[in-house]
């Protein structure tokens, strides 16, 4: 099942939240507005007594919070993880551009771990097996082996489908024409 993509009141990705946060905020109206003409879930209640009606509620694939933001996203840097890294960096090596299988990838230090090279968004690209061992212990200039693109620190719209979660097909047309033009992801 997918989950639903939670924005702030201007547009802001805030979270992936369950299906069912999501129906706690439009059951209490929470919710200031929301994308998609099919519902992600619609969500059947109890018989209204009275009326003989079914209460339905339907859940959006995005929806915006009212209020203020949770988060201060000039504040933030997106998680980093190996994993985001070779996503980023579109399966391929950044010494010899040959595209991989995930399971044939690794993610290399530009500069080395152990003279100090920290565990980063700019300082990792994604590396076949071959080339990371060809590099070694040292700088890319060291070893002759050039970087074909260089890293970068994803923008928050990137972040979110980076995190490798089943996205429904519209939110992710709905993320993808939010990246910067720059994107290696578009």
């Amino acid at each position: 099942m997918h989950d639903v993509l939670q924005l702030d009141i201007i547009g802001q990705p805030q979270a992936w939240i369950s299906i069912k946060q999501a129906a706690v905020h439009v059951a209490t109206r929470s919710v200031a507005w929301s994308i998609g003409e099919l519902p992600l879930a619609v969500l059947r209640g109890g018989t209204n007594v009275r009326s003989g009606q079914q209460s339905i509620l339907e859940v959006p694939a995005i929806l915006a919070l009212s209020g203020n933001s949770r988060l201060n996203l000039f504040d933030m840097t997106p998680s980093f993880n190996k994993a985001k890294v070779i996503r980023r960096d579109r399966q391929t090596c950044a010494y010899c551009g040959d595209a991989h299988d995930v399971r044939c990838l690794t993610v290399d230090h530009i500069l080395p771990a152990s003279r100090g090279g920290p565990l980063s968004w700019m300082n990792t690209v994604a590396a076949c097996r071959a080339c990371n061992a060809r590099k070694a212990d040292r700088t890319p200039e060291e070893a002759g082996m050039p970087l074909l693109f260089t890293p970068y620190v994803p923008s928050r719209f990137e972040d979110f489908l980076l995190k490798g979660r089943r996205i429904r097909a519209d939110v992710h047309e709905w993320l993808a024409a939010r990246l910067p033009k720059e994107s290696r992801l578009s």
